[in-house]
């Protein structure tokens, strides 16, 4: 978890799609009842696949 968030998946923001395969994977997980949402990682040039808090972490477990 950083800053409140869970990482659940990383992209290359250099694809030839840019941040297309991250928007696909959010809204699964979204039509999977899960708050995704992606952002950029500007240090390492990725787009990030968060959910805030522990939300993923619940979801694991049930």
């Amino acid at each position: 978890m950083v800053n409140g968030r869970t990482v659940l998946e990383c992209f290359p923001a250099g694809g030839p799609r840019g941040s297309w395969p991250a928007e696909e994977f959010a809204q699964a997980r979204r039509m999977e009842g899960l708050q995704a949402e992606v952002v950029m990682d500007l240090a390492t040039d990725t787009f990030l696949v968060v959910v805030r808090g522990g939300e993923a972490a619940v979801d694991a477990v049930a």
